[in-house]
């Protein structure tokens, strides 16, 4: 009695503590288990989960293509090769792999995603299989409609739509700059692939023969000119194993100049013109002629046409084209600037002289009149050629000057040092351009050219004194007052003047030079007349041990204040 008491107090117990683990017997999966049969169900059937994400394209670097001079090259940068949202056009053929969205309703509730199988069928529970093989996107809802009314003749509705297009491996190869085997849809344009490919080979590849090829035959072909210029892309439906074949690139010719698309072309080897080639280089409306260099070996022929005769100049392969503008201005303009009441920009006939200019302006009871002003950019750029010159010869003789002992090739270094510094400072002066035309005989007679600049003088009574004197200032006009009295309102000499060469620079762009062999003031530089409106210029001493660059820098230095009436101390 005492153990069949003991054995139900045990059974009792059992039943009153919950089961934390189960049972041996018990046959529910626990969820380690579920989750190894959901995997295994993928693995067994692909085609009912999602489709997988692309892989994402191989990095190529872009950069040649950028940089390369050939049209079309910058076409492929990798924006291409990206994957994006395919979109089906109603002419798109229903291929093996493609995924097509069913729904039925009403008597029949069936929604899910179905694969076409290889022998091109999808199959509907209670339907059966459904050919689409080749079926238009268009009439993809027509076919699917027939086979559900085949089994349910009422109260079940249907509804069909291309859900995703058939991952396909395509080979590029040809004149491509990586080929190979990439990965995308059967939707996916050339474009797409052959950006994965790194793009076109510039310098070996054609832009105007991309073909598509299936087996032996060729499905399809596109010309990437017409994309470029027109925005024509032809949609070519790819099937897995298709190779996209770039074929070597026919006749080019270079073009420069006056165009919107300065570029080297390529064109087929049927015969083209130089008016077939302004259609795509975009010629800017200032072109007039057109300069053809042949390629003829080593001698190169030249030779020059008018666009009008564009037409009948026949194109060869390897020609190189410049577009320009030669053409006689019809007008020139002219800018008045100073002191006068008339107007400031003036457009003459080209061929104009200064006496046409003249005649037009009106003066003011302080306009100078006897001081005209003429800046010309021409002249402007030949003082600074002469000037450039000028310090290229003086940067020679201080990095080439001898030395006697080592304590002289110390001080020689030093003071070539300061030199190029001093040179430094010199190649940023510009030059005014100014044209002393004043006291010209044949002043009215002078050709005008395009932006000249005429400047009238104002009578303002001013005396300017600038360089080396202790206080730069402008002082009254006083008819009593002499050189030495300009110089001294204006605080007299630093310690660094030159007393020799003292330049005074008239209003109408004469120059007077005052200079005095012993360096004490004397008759010589007070004879010059001080005028209204003129600037003395004190130039700086040039204290050098060599006298070849003492004589390049008194000679730098001179230009630098006539061309621009600036003084620039060492």
């Amino acid at each position: 009695m005492r153990i069949a008491s003991t054995l139900i107090s045990i059974l009792a117990l059992l039943c009153a503590v919950p089961a934390i683990a189960a049972s041996p017997f018990d046959i529910r999966p626990t969820q380690k288990q579920a989750g190894q049969e959901q995997q295994l169900a993928k693995l067994a059937n692909p085609a009912a989960d999602e489709q997988p994400l692309a892989e994402p394209p191989q990095q190529y670097d872009y950069s040649a293509n950028l940089k390369s001079d050939v049209f079309g090259a910058n076409l492929f940068t990798g924006a291409f090769a990206r994957a994006g949202a395919t979109q089906f056009n109603p002419d798109y053929a229903v291929a093996v792999g493609d995924k097509i969205q069913i729904r039925l309703w009403g008597a029949f509730d069936f929604d899910s995603k179905l694969t076409v199988d290889p022998k091109g069928n999808i199959f509907l529970p209670h339907v059966g299989p459904v050919p689409l093989l080749g079926v238009r996107n268009q009439d993809l809802q027509r076919m699917v409609e027939a086979a559900v009314a085949k089994t349910f003749r009422s109260n079940v509705s249907s509804y069909a739509s291309l859900a995703a297009a058939q991952p396909v491996r395509i080979f590029v190869s040809g004149f491509v700059n990586r080929p190979g085997l990439y990965s995308g849809t059967s939707m996916d344009s050339l474009l797409h692939y052959l950006d994965q490919a790194g793009g076109i080979d510039a310098d070996r590849g054609s832009f105007l023969n991309v073909q598509v090829k299936r087996g032996q035959s060729v499905r399809a072909s596109a010309n990437l000119y017409d994309f470029l210029l027109n925005g024509v892309m032809p949609q070519i439906q790819l099937s897995d194993g298709d190779v996209i074949f770039v074929a070597p690139r026919q006749r080019s010719v270079k073009v420069n100049g006056l165009a919107a698309n300065a570029k080297r072309f390529e064109f087929s080897d049927q015969s083209r013109s130089v008016a077939d080639l302004i259609k795509i280089t975009k010629p800017s409306a200032a072109a007039t002629h057109v300069r053809v260099i042949r390629n003829t070996g080593s001698i190169k022929n030249i030779e020059y046409y008018p666009l009008a005769d564009a037409a009948s100049v026949a194109l060869q392969n390897g020609d190189e084209l410049e577009f320009t503008a030669d053409k006689k201005p019809g007008s020139i303009t002219v800018r008045v600037e100073g002191e006068h009441s008339s107007a400031q920009e003036y457009v003459l006939p080209y061929g104009s002289r200064m006496s046409e200019l003249l005649r037009q302006i009106q003066y003011t009871d302080h306009s100078d009149q006897a001081s005209l002003q003429l800046f010309r950019q021409s002249i402007k750029v030949r003082q600074k050629q002469m000037l450039d010159t000028s310090l290229r010869s003086l940067e020679a003789a201080a990095l080439t000057a001898r030395s006697g002992t080592s304590d002289e090739a110390v001080l020689r270094k030093q003071e070539a040092e300061l030199i190029l510094q001093w040179v430094e400072r010199a190649r940023k002066i510009e030059p005014s351009g100014q044209v002393v035309i004043a006291q010209a005989s044949s002043r009215d007679q002078l050709l005008l050219e395009n932006g000249d600049v005429l400047r009238i003088p104002t009578k303002d009574g001013l005396v300017l004194v600038s360089g080396e004197v202790l206080f730069p200032n402008a002082v009254a006009f006083d008819q009593t007052l002499q050189l030495d009295d300009y110089i001294n309102r204006a605080g007299g000499y630093t310690q660094n003047t030159d007393a020799a060469r003292i330049i005074v620079a008239r209003r109408d762009g004469s120059f007077k030079e005052a200079s005095s062999e012993t360096g004490i003031f004397g008759s010589a530089k007070s004879t010059i007349a001080i005028q209204s409106g003129d600037e003395i210029l004190v130039l700086p001493k040039i204290d050098v041990k060599s006298r070849q660059i003492w004589k390049d820098m008194t000679q730098v230095i001179y230009q630098i204040a006539v061309s621009a009436k600036v003084v620039l101390g060492l």
